[in-house]
């Protein structure tokens, strides 16, 4: 957001805070110049003259619904804080729009771009696709408190967690990761392996089946959904949540690497990559309702903001800007090949 303050020459800030860049942007009551945003919110906006805007990110990583009836609209986070006789009519504010009561819904930008960019040359794919990823998680370390790193011991969390380290150690500091599991757990084993490997300071919290069991309904509570999918990852997700909580006041989280790199196993049965860049496209359009639906809710429980470095509007663009076939996999391929081998000896 310091970028955008110094194009915003003739603006009056009272703070240091990102959302007064928001408010700069909307002083001239034009929602379109929120596409200048690059990053996770959901907003609205009443001024002292009756002006109103509501606003979503382009991703969607921040809930936003809204009902409207006979002329009255009414906006919330979660669908529970609209009154019982209002339910039938919410639904999710759509990404990437602002609404006015004057101009009704106004698309300001989108998740994926509306024209597919020309590819890189083949020769900047792997040096690209491994500065811009260092690039948003330098961004997504900006702030006044400490950022830690939610942990898996996955590829996507790893290498997330790898440059953090990097970056803070810049500064003289040191990371600091989280991870879950139930005692004994691989994850939890590969996360300590990396762990040890990037030298962050890294805490640990297990959980037993009879504790995810009684958890089951405030986790449901707080995503909204008894999806068994989104449930099943909420609640590990929901402890390592209260557990970081008590740590650090926001953390960085893989989430986004499947759907721009190809990570779900399923996609393997994509083997035209015209096809397999439409099922990406049709994934990260469809974030919103599903991963990033739970990664925020069971985080923000507990007061805990979580940053989603690949869905920084930068990578997107680059990752689906990528010729599809270089994500394609299967048989002595593993997935996501192509983060491997862009980060593989990373000095």
């Amino acid at each position: 957001h310091q970028c955008l303050r110094d194009q915003l020459p003739g603006a009056r800030f009272l703070t240091d805070s990102d959302n007064e860049v928001a408010l700069a942007l909307l002083e001239d009551g034009d929602p379109l110049a929120l596409s200048a945003l690059n990053g996770m919110f959901a907003f609205v906006v009443a001024g002292e003259d009756g002006s109103f805007v509501a606003a979503r990110d382009p991703v969607g990583i921040k809930p936003l619904y809204w009902a409207r009836r006979d002329g009255v609209a009414r906006f919330a986070s979660e669908l529970h804080a609209f009154d019982a006789d209002w339910q039938a009519e919410v639904e999710p504010f759509p990404p990437g729009f602002a609404w006015t009561p004057q101009g009704g819904l106004v698309r300001f930008a989108e998740a994926v771009p509306s024209s597919r960019p020309s590819p890189p040359p083949a020769d900047d794919i792997l040096s690209g696709t491994r500065e811009v990823l260092i690039d948003s998680v330098r961004r997504q370390l900006m702030g006044d408190v400490p950022v830690g790193v939610f942990l898996s011991g996955g590829l996507d969390s790893s290498l997330i967690a790898a440059i953090a380290a990097r970056v803070l150690a810049e500064r003289g500091e040191r990371l600091q990761t989280f991870a879950v599991g139930t005692p004994g757990s691989p994850d939890a084993v590969a996360a300590r392996v990396v762990a040890d490997h990037i030298g962050s300071d890294h805490h640990e919290t297990n959980y037993s089946a009879l504790q995810a069991i009684a958890a089951l309904p405030t986790v449901v509570r707080s995503i909204e959904s008894f999806d068994p999918g989104l449930v099943r990852s909420a609640v590990p997700n929901y402890f390592l949540a209260r557990y970081t909580a008590r740590h650090v006041k926001v953390v960085l989280t893989g989430e986004g690497a499947d759907e721009l790199f190809a990570g779900y196993d399923y996609m393997r049965e994509f083997p035209d990559p015209e096809a397999l860049h439409h099922e990406l496209v049709r994934t990260v359009r469809g974030l919103h309702n599903l991963n990033l639906q739970r990664c925020d809710r069971v985080t923000m429980a507990h007061g805990l903001e979580a940053r989603v470095p690949f869905l920084d509007r930068e990578v997107i663009d680059w990752a689906l800007a990528l010729p599809p076939q270089v994500k394609l996999f299967g048989a002595g391929t593993p997935e996501k090949k192509l983060l491997r081998e862009a980060f593989a000896g990373w000095p």
